[in-house]
């Protein structure tokens, strides 16, 4: 969004226009739906503005549900904002830690900083982009304790605040870096604050740039990790240098220890196989998941575990193997056939191998369903045939 769209998008008749079209749907005819807003007398610029807005809450609803319909949101921001579960979860941990006055440094659209206002913090929102911050600012116009300024966050004044939250864009040139040194506000100042600091950073962060002696959560969503939380001081929990969480179907737990777990031996194949969420496995706990599980590792390398009995976790998904075949696509293809199988998804870890291709190659024709596993037991190719085993 460039200034011209946002003072076409933000008069009285725009956002009046904007609450009043229906929900927005990929079915939607967007020319018929211009024409007709341009008879209406609606100027082409602001149709353009609230017709993108429209698209964008659709997509929003992701990770605002129906609270979507109250924002305004930018391409950019509405990609790196955080999902409102997960956003209530960090505000509530500066609530918990008795830290009242919050300055968000990189609100973006200020998801965060909504969710830090909702539980009645003072919220100083900080936004060096002059768009973003003016969409910000009408996003929290409804909390009178939160203010939006257009700054630097280095060159803030954090004087009267007693803890911090930082998202970083992690934008260059208008595309995602994965460079830190694009970042923006910088890891440098994220880590060197002497206030209690959170920072949102991808999951797939080098761990190399986690400082000692903070807590790193990596959460996922539905299956889906999302990010990984870097507490420092009063927000992080004693004793806990490690967490994976994970927020399913509405439900949460948590996997935490003091540091990176020690994997379990690799053994054989048993009766089950489990695999781990990705938080477990982006925060090196897979040993500890193991351990709980009375499970083993199918391959020191591969992060699939594999146990006799079933025992129900939501850290992982568990399958009831069927068979073990060679990683052969005709072997397969006579066994899934012979079994009446024409739908199947498969798994790969380990292997280098395109499922959309391998799939192709087994010449399916029937009405069962079934799991496949591609992956490596021991020094060997395997292919495992299995169903999934619901847990209660």
């Amino acid at each position: 969004m460039d200034a011209a769209e946002l003072t076409a998008l933000l008069t009285p008749e725009a956002l009046a226009l904007l609450d009043e079209l229906p929900p927005y749907e990929a079915t939607t005819d967007v020319l018929a739906t211009v024409s007709a807003l341009r008879a209406a007398g609606h100027p082409p610029e602001r149709v353009a503005a609230v017709l993108t807005q429209a698209r964008l809450r659709r997509r929003a609803r992701t990770k605002f549900g129906p609270f979507a319909a109250q924002l305004l949101f930018t391409e950019a921001g509405l990609e790196q904002a955080t999902r409102l579960p997960v956003a209530a979860l960090h505000a509530g941990r500066f609530r918990d830690a008795g830290l009242a006055r919050v300055a968000d440094l990189g609100c973006g659209i200020g998801a965060d900083a909504l969710s830090l206002a909702a539980l009645d913090l003072d919220v100083l929102a900080v936004e060096r982009d002059p768009v973003t911050a003016a969409i910000a600012a009408y996003n929290l116009a409804p909390w009178p304790d939160a203010d939006v300024i257009e700054a630097d966050a280095a060159d803030v004044d954090l004087s009267g605040r007693d803890g911090v939250w930082l998202d970083p864009a992690r934008r260059a040139n208008g595309r995602r870096s994965h460079d830190p040194a694009d970042w923006s506000p910088s890891l440098d100042l994220a880590f060197g604050l002497a206030l209690p600091t959170g920072v949102k950073l991808g999951p797939g962060i080098d761990r190399e740039l986690l400082p000692a002696g903070t807590e790193a959560q990596w959460v996922s969503v539905d299956g889906d990790v999302v990010e990984v939380a870097v507490w420092t001081r009063e927000l992080a929990r004693p004793g806990v240098g490690r967490a994976a969480l994970v927020l399913q179907a509405g439900r949460a737990a948590e996997l935490t220890a003091a540091a990176d777990s020690d994997d379990v031996a690799a053994g054989p194949l048993g009766a089950y196989l489990y695999e781990p969420d990705g938080a477990v496995i982006r925060a090196r706990l897979i040993g500890d998941l193991a351990r709980s599980l009375d499970a083993r590792m199918l391959h020191p390398s591969i992060a699939y575990l594999t146990a006799d009995e079933p025992r129900d976790t939501p850290f992982a998904r568990r399958f009831r193997v069927v068979d073990a075949l060679p990683l052969d696509a005709r072997t397969i293809g006579r066994r899934l056939r012979a079994d009446g199988i024409g739908v199947v998804e498969i798994k790969k870890r380990g292997v280098d191998i395109d499922p959309a291709v391998f799939r192709t190659k087994l010449g399916l024709d029937g009405d069962g369903a079934a799991v496949l596993v591609l992956t490596r037991i021991g020094g060997s190719r395997r292919a495992l045939l299995a169903q999934r085993d619901d847990q209660s």
